[in-house]
């Protein structure tokens, strides 16, 4: 099993139209293309109140790879994302780190 931690800088005033589109569209499309949610945050004490960071878990990377293609190429991910956007960019930027569980992590 691997996991995939995202940080999304959210573009200051646009929490509440990334969190609907990560409720109304981002997450059921996740399950549909096989993306296992592990958690969502949002941060409360750090350099930013403007981030958003999330976990997901892939069998591998191969799994990982075609997930995020099929979830990408999705009309109704990209229709979701298109109508979100119209009036300016959610997301300023994305850091992302792929992890693999140590032999002591509780978390395989």
């Amino acid at each position: 099993m691997i996991y995939e931690e995202r940080i999304y800088k959210i573009v200051p005033g646009r929490m509440p139209d990334i969190l609907r589109r990560f409720t109304d569209h981002a997450t059921p499309l996740f399950r549909k293309h096989g993306i296992e949610l592990i958690g969502f945050w949002q941060t409360t004490i750090g350099p930013s109140s403007h981030e958003l960071v999330y976990i997901i878990a892939f069998d591998s990377l191969g799994h990982r790879e075609k997930a995020w293609g099929d979830f990408m190429a999705d009309p109704a991910w990209q229709t979701a994302k298109a109508e979100s956007e119209k009036d300016g960019m959610l997301v300023a930027d994305v850091a992302n780190r792929i992890l693999t569980p140590t032999d002591f992590s509780p978390l395989k």
